[in-house]
């Protein structure tokens, strides 16, 4: 959902994703013909039940696979063909904090950074800012056994941010911690998001998660395809949330 006036940043034009041979027997269609275009600086909460194909298409944004019909461009490449045109401009982050056990808390934010041949002064620098900003400051030389599942995931987040990627790609990231230290990181991810100029597309199976994050939601029925795509102003999400979550129930529950 967009207008004349804004740039996509993600687009996802007539898109299908078939595992198995199209039209041969145990052929699986996971998204189809599918159109969804992201702007830039859009908080998108993806919303589906488990099997209506969410994974595939962040898999597809993300170049791990490619459609079997359409176009999928981000920023105006292909990110399956043009993989390494994406090099620090896209970031992941996942529902487990995927954390190496061997390097303490600086070390793991650092990760992204040495990918991209930063120095080791500039790596240390942006770490440590970043850890700061995320409420580690004390905690940089822990390593993640030492860290809280909440703590390990701010690290996770820390990493994401520091490479200075325009597009975040968040897979259920927080749907392991308990609710309570789900819901203020939940918080302070979208004011990151928000105050560094970000696109980010969020998957969650959680109505309520998807409520508190989105600026933007899109429904998934399956074969992934959009059931219900609402832009959610501060007004929509004060005045009409109980009307957005009612229609967004209904599909769930079909």
């Amino acid at each position: 959902m967009m207008n004349g006036l804004e740039k996509s940043a993600i687009s996802l034009d007539q898109v299908s994703k078939v595992f198995g041979k199209a039209g041969g027997a145990g052929a699986f269609t996971a998204v189809d013909t599918l159109d969804l275009q992201v702007a830039q600086g859009q908080m998108l909460a993806l919303l589906g039940k488990t099997g209506c194909g969410k994974s595939t298409i962040f898999n597809m944004i993300a170049g791990l696979t490619e459609p079997t019909k359409g176009r999928v461009t981000v920023d105006g490449h292909d990110p399956f063909r043009d993989f390494d045109a994406f090099r620090g401009k896209m970031a992941i982050v996942f529902q487990g904090d995927r954390l190496l056990p061997w390097r303490t808390a600086i070390e793991n934010v650092q990760l992204g950074l040495e990918i991209l041949g930063k120095s080791s002064e500039e790596r240390r620098s942006i770490a440590e800012r970043w850890l700061e900003t995320l409420g580690l400051r004390g905690h940089e030389n822990d390593y993640p056994h030492a860290l809280s599942g909440g703590m390990r995931q701010r690290v996770s987040i820390a990493r994401a941010f520091a490479t200075n990627a325009n597009i975040l790609l968040c897979d259920e990231p927080f749907s392991a911690l308990d609710e309570m230290t789900a819901r203020k990181l939940r918080a302070e991810f979208v004011k990151l998001v928000k105050e560094n100029g970000k696109t980010a597309v969020f998957i969650t199976h959680s109505i309520n998660e998807a409520l508190e994050i989105g600026d933007r939601i899109v429904v998934l029925k399956r074969p992934a395809n959009i059931a219900i795509d609402v832009l959610l102003t501060p007004e929509a999400k004060a005045d009409k949330q109980d009307v957005i979550r009612g229609q967004i129930q209904g599909v769930l529950a079909a």
